[in-house]
């Protein structure tokens, strides 16, 4: 069984910076993927970001691509959202997830196995 735990959210102001952390407890941690989604009240949960647990490789959503950074730490099982230049309309919870399978579709939510409890982010005007 894997456990994620979100931290870093909060509440900013526009064009501020915020990172998010998540850090994987379980036996033998070794997804295939972690990724970084979001859900504001009302909408479905949406991709933000992705990365390749082994050899690093990152993908984004479009809406935040330049802005925001996926980045992780294996030894610590630990994956960041570092997240600049924020906008009102990045105003969400955001979730980690841990795909584990080689061939889960890691730019949607049902390609993932594991969700953490997730963490709000407010950005005001």
């Amino acid at each position: 069984q894997v456990q994620l735990v979100e931290s870093g959210g909060g509440s900013v102001q526009a064009g501020s910076s915020l990172r998010l952390s998540c850090a994987a407890s379980g036996r033998t941690f070794s997804p295939h993927a972690m990724g970084w989604f979001r859900q504001a009240p009302g909408k479905e949960r949406e991709f933000v970001a992705t990365i390749r647990w082994s050899e690093g490789k990152t993908s984004y959503a479009d809406s935040v691509k330049g802005r925001f950074t996926i980045s992780r730490d294996n030894a610590k099982n630990t994956v960041y959202l570092q997240m600049n230049s924020l906008k009102p309309e990045d105003t969400a919870n955001y979730y980690c997830g841990a795909a584990m399978a080689w061939y889960s579709a890691t730019t949607l939510a049902r390609g993932y196995d594991y969700w953490g409890q997730g963490t709000q982010v407010t950005v005001s005007s």
